[in-house]
């Protein structure tokens, strides 16, 4: 593991992560806390969290938000303004009215297997996970596990009939 990206650029925050060997990040971008493996890439205006894990040869798109809990695979595809949702019932307060904290939520985690591709504006539920070499279409919603191989789209994400895609 490398403590720099391979290439240049303005305005990025990068903190404590673990780059694999010719990984590229591109300017405004914020990565804290998460280990990208070898060759991936990483779009502008893209935020990968704490704890996130990205895979080798993987491609992240612009304005793409990858949030604690997600693992994503090798050689996977995240398209443009891709969302991953880590809380299932998000809150501002508790009970009480007071300001929620770490310890007042549950981390529930999300898995993107090898070669999978996400379309651009998908949201990714947390929780799920999104069998290799799956697509997710443009858009889609996904709020429950995708079959490795199948070919999702829609709100929620559903199964395309006849349409598998072999990785």
């Amino acid at each position: 593991m490398s403590s720099a990206p391979s290439n240049e650029a303005p305005y990025r925050l990068l903190s404590n992560v673990d780059f694999g060997e010719d990984v590229v990040v591109q300017a405004f971008t914020n990565l804290y806390g998460c280990r990208i493996g070898d060759h991936s890439r990483v779009g502008p205006f893209v935020e990968i969290q704490s704890g996130a894990e990205i895979g080798s040869s993987c491609k992240i798109q612009s304005h793409s938000f990858i949030c604690t809990g997600v693992t994503i695979e090798d050689e996977v595809f995240v398209g443009h303004g891709v969302i991953f949702i880590n809380d299932k019932r998000p809150r501002s307060t508790t009970d009480e009215g007071e300001l929620q904290t770490d310890e007042d939520w549950e981390l529930i985690e999300t898995v993107i297997e090898r070669r999978a591709s996400l379309g651009s504006g998908a949201i990714i539920m947390g929780g799920v996970r999104v069998g290799a070499g799956a697509i997710v279409g443009a858009g889609a919603v996904v709020t429950k596990d995708v079959a490795p191989g199948e070919v999702v789209a829609g709100s929620p994400a559903r199964a395309l009939a006849g349409a598998r895609h072999t990785p």
